[in-house]
């Protein structure tokens, strides 16, 4: 063999002499696995959502950290607020003599008129009474709207998400569901849980703003009623209203919060609904028969093959 090799020019052999000798020296090589390569659509969707990336220990970390990152601290949004209202508070006191209406106190009634111009109620029981005084409140009115909207809000979804995670680990007590589990279900149904929460703190609020109004306002229930929802809508008709030091007292505090809650409501019901209908719409695609013209929006390369 060596010998016609060597006349014949062949430098290596076509077979092994070794391995047709020995079988057990044949040496057993495999090509490493070709991985197939997938090309997307470019009409397939992103994922909706991707779980945090696990820390150095390997442990998922906390959920209220991931939410404090998401929205702006209440120091900040303590700090806008306090200087609204110190400020309008302070003009208000200035100008107090060209305010009329319902008085109890030149300071309460200077910040129960900010809050009362900041949330848009407007009940009328103290009105500006003077050109100086309606440009003031002109002012303030944009003012604290945009507080109102760009600040205040995202404070409101934070402490609603706050509560949303206790919520979920209410439901789930009796349950052994861990971080990652909880981040699913609170991803999956995050709309809906928004909006249980809020209905629950908006009924709180009706409630204790119709029980303040019956007992320290001296209002039956249904005028009580009537000014709660008057309010919480910004309505403000003014035939009813907070007209004693401790009824504003309360009332800087609470039509605040509950018109702001309210606000917040709407919105995430628009949200769920939305929600739903994209989830109908996902369900509907994943359900229907792949026809001759999908396979053909698919091909992009137009080589006839998808995959």
């Amino acid at each position: 063999m060596a010998e016609f090799m060597a006349t014949s020019g062949v430098k290596q052999p076509l077979l092994s002499i070794s391995g047709l000798l020995d079988p057990s020296q044949r040496t057993k090589t495999k090509s490493p696995p070709t991985r197939r390569k997938f090309r997307r659509c470019k009409s397939a969707p992103l994922a909706d959502s991707v779980l945090p990336e696990k820390s150095k220990n390997g442990s998922i970390p906390p959920l209220e950290s991931t939410l404090i990152k998401l929205h702006p601290s209440f120091k900040k949004v303590a700090i806008f607020l306090a200087v609204y209202l110190g400020v309008g508070t302070l003009c208000f006191c200035y100008v107090s003599g060209r305010i009329k209406g319902k008085k109890t106190n030149v300071f309460l009634d200077a910040i129960y008129f900010c809050v009362v111009t900041m949330t848009t109620v407007g009940y009328g029981d103290l009105v500006p009474n003077s050109i100086p005084t309606k440009l003031l409140a002109c002012a303030f009115v944009f003012a604290g709207t945009a507080l109102v909207g760009l600040i205040l809000s995202k404070a409101a979804d934070y402490l609603v998400e706050k509560q949303e995670v206790i919520f979920v680990k209410a439901m789930h007590m009796r349950q052994k569901v861990g971080p990652s589990e909880m981040i699913k279900e609170i991803e999956n149904n995050r709309a809906r849980y928004k909006c249980l929460m809020v209905l629950i703190i908006l009924v709180i609020l009706i409630s204790v703003g119709t029980l303040f109004l019956i007992f320290v306002e001296n209002l039956d229930f249904v005028d009580a009623l009537y000014c709660v929802c008057s309010t919480i809508t910004t309505l403000g008709y003014g035939d009813k209203s907070f007209s004693t030091e401790w009824g504003r007292v309360f009332a800087v505090f609470w039509i605040l919060t509950s018109t702001i809650f309210l606000a917040q409501f709407f919105l995430y019901v628009a949200e769920l609904n939305t929600e739903n209908r994209q989830k109908s719409l996902a369900k509907w695609v994943l359900n229907r028969k792949v026809t001759n013209f999908d396979l053909e929006a698919a091909d992009l390369d137009d080589d006839g093959v998808v995959g």
